[in-house]
């Protein structure tokens, strides 16, 4: 398994912040290029990508060539993974095509046909460069650095990292297939596809398949770079659940139940998940990623049944949820009819499907 070295990374920065990419720099970039090494995860598979017919060891190589990607960008597994285990809570393939603009195939191998997805990205651990004089500005309450950690594409996600010299050490690779989401996690340090932090850790019966729309709102909401990394993990996995209690969480993710904990309430106080207290499960709020009303069509919040089962309401939050009308396609921007189960109106799917 061969490990991206830091003075690589280190002008690679250089080459893209330049004058940002100070000696103070320097030093974050290699606390973090540290501190990321050491937190490991278990992988499924080594993967190599190709543009065209020209290949790269490692996505920083993508980044540094002075060019963006014309044809779509091609990943494969080097050696393919067997079916099993490691697969867990997601669909295994042996390779992916993603386009510039995002739409991809996926091929599950053998004679299986490939199956075309919309593709988006989100970023998990990353390094931003910042010099000293920035960082002193945001100290003495100066203007932060914002920076969404949702893609809409490969060639916007490719522009942001060059324009702002941004480092992608982790990304997930949002497949939108027709009738769910699966999330893939490139350790983009190692080169590396690494398996769902579920897998082996939560039973398969636990997991709840959500719509490939209801994903997408979730993920908008992630999306938006507001969260901290361990609270958004959580969040994503919570929704693909019927509840979970700390001490399972914190089973999956690893760490302390006061970690745990603190991910939970916060994401609680933001209404996104609901806590009984009687048994100690954490359950997601589905209607709150549902799309905005407009005023005249609000509705005023219902009020609460004295003893109402916590496991029905969110039932029936999850029916309001997923019987939204009012979702709208994410290329065209065209109303999605009650019941529309996939993530693109009609009329763009078929377009994805000839492309």
């Amino acid at each position: 398994m061969a490990v991206v070295p830091l003075p690589e990374l280190q002008r690679l920065a250089q080459n893209l912040a330049n004058e940002r990419h100070d000696s103070f720099s320097e030093r974050a970039l290699s606390r973090a290029y540290e501190e990321y090494l050491a937190r490991r995860r278990t992988p499924i598979a080594p993967f190599r990508l190709r543009v065209g017919k020209k290949e790269y060891a490692t996505f920083y190589d993508l980044l540094a060539d002075p060019k963006l990607p014309v044809a779509p960008v091609e990943m494969w597994l080097d050696p393919p993974a067997p079916a099993g285990a490691a697969w867990e809570f997601l669909r295994p393939f042996e390779r992916m095509t993603v386009d510039e603009e995002g739409i991809g195939e996926i091929y599950p191998g053998g004679k299986t046909a490939p199956v075309r997805t919309v593709e988006r990205f989100l970023l998990r651990e990353h390094y931003l460069p910042r010099s000293r004089a920035e960082e002193d500005r945001a100290a003495a309450g100066g203007a932060r650095i914002t920076l969404p950690t949702f893609l809409d594409s490969l060639k916007g996600g490719m522009q942001v990292c060059r324009s702002r010299g941004l480092l992608p050490f982790c990304v997930a690779v949002l497949s939108y297939y027709p009738d769910e989401r699966v999330a893939y996690e490139l350790d983009l340090v190692r080169s590396l596809l690494l398996a769902d932090p579920r897998a082996g850790r939560l039973p398969a019966q636990r997991y709840v398949r959500r719509s490939a729309r209801l994903s997408w709102h979730v993920d908008q909401v992630v999306g938006q770079g507001e969260m901290p990394l361990l609270a958004s993990r959580v969040l994503q996995v919570l929704v693909e659940s019927p509840g979970l209690t700390a001490v399972e969480v914190a089973h999956v993710f690893g760490g302390v139940r006061e970690l745990m904990d603190s991910a939970l309430q916060g994401l609680a106080a933001r209404g996104l998940v609901t806590f009984d207290r009687r048994t100690g499960v954490y359950r997601p709020r589905l209607d709150a990623f549902a799309p905005a009303s407009t005023p005249s069509e609000s509705r005023a919040p219902e009020p609460p049944v004295q003893g109402a089962n916590p496991a029905l309401r969110t039932s029936v939050q999850e029916l309001l949820a997923a019987a939204d009308a009012r979702a709208a396609c994410p290329l065209c921007g065209s109303p999605l009819p009650p019941g529309h189960q996939g993530i693109l109106c009609e009329k763009c799917q078929a377009v994805v499907s000839a492309a």
